[in-house]
């Protein structure tokens, strides 16, 4: 049986005092146990997140990392072994901002995932289509095409030692959401997909959703039969909100 993941992208936000008062209302939360919980703190404050959070069920992630496994010559760069001695358990690879914004292709994403996967880290493959493509009517053959770059190297059984996440890009950020039937249309697809190459294993994969990602949108979106909880946004930066939006995967 699948379990439901929850994890916060904080992208490019806090300072250390902010961080501090965000930590300490994280602390605060009752958390289901029958979820996973994560949350991906800009790299500065890894450390910081890591000890503050130690003995509660929630896991580091980072938010991106170097498509090399080990240490070396890229400057600015961290890579994915260096993030793991952090303490970080997952980190998001393919992220739709990383994509537009920074040109990273498929090819890229997949040496990331396998970077990741090569150091014990639990990759989050993010997939999703712009409004553009939606439109159009290509969400099928967009998230295909994001999937198979990766598919093509480790079969449905090395995504399943990671994690899926479906981000309509034209959902982030915008307060747009998919509505739960939307969402779950293209979960469906995606594990409709993976089951083609293994029945089994497409059983096994967590799928989430991310995408302007609420309290009071994630019980309709979290109860859909394929949607296996959700990567957070702007909602993760309040501890409360994060919370209320946890316990509805539980």
């Amino acid at each position: 049986m699948r379990r439901p993941l929850v994890a916060g992208n904080w992208k490019m936000h806090g300072t250390r005092q902010s961080v501090e008062d965000l930590l300490l209302g994280l602390n605060g939360q009752e958390w289901p146990e029958a979820v996973e919980l994560a949350v991906a703190p800009p790299a500065l404050y890894l450390q910081q997140c890591g000890e503050a959070l130690q003995g509660s069920p929630i896991r580091l992630a980072a938010q991106n990392c170097a498509w090399q496994a080990e240490p070396g010559a890229l400057t600015g760069e961290v890579s994915p072994s260096q993030l793991r001695d952090a303490g970080c358990e997952f980190v998001l690879v393919g992220h739709s901002e990383r994509r537009t914004l920074f040109g990273e292709t498929d090819a890229v994403i997949c040496r990331k995932f396998a970077a990741a996967l090569a150091c014990g880290l639990r990759p989050i493959l993010c997939v999703g289509e712009t409004r553009e493509q939606m439109e159009a009517g290509q969400t099928a053959d967009v998230v295909g095409r994001q999937l198979q770059a990766v598919l093509e190297v480790f079969g449905v059984g090395g995504l399943a030692q990671g994690v899926v996440a479906y981000e309509p890009v034209w959902a982030i950020g915008t307060g747009l959401t998919a509505t739960p039937e939307q969402a779950q249309d293209v979960h469906s697809m995606i594990r409709g997909r993976l089951a083609l190459l293994d029945s089994d294993q497409a059983g096994c994969v967590q799928i989430i959703y991310g995408g302007s990602v609420k309290a009071d949108n994630a019980v309709d979106l979290f109860g859909m039969p394929d949607i296996d909880g959700g990567l957070v946004g702007g909602a993760s930066l309040n501890a409360e909100e994060f919370g209320a939006i946890a316990r509805a995967a539980g």
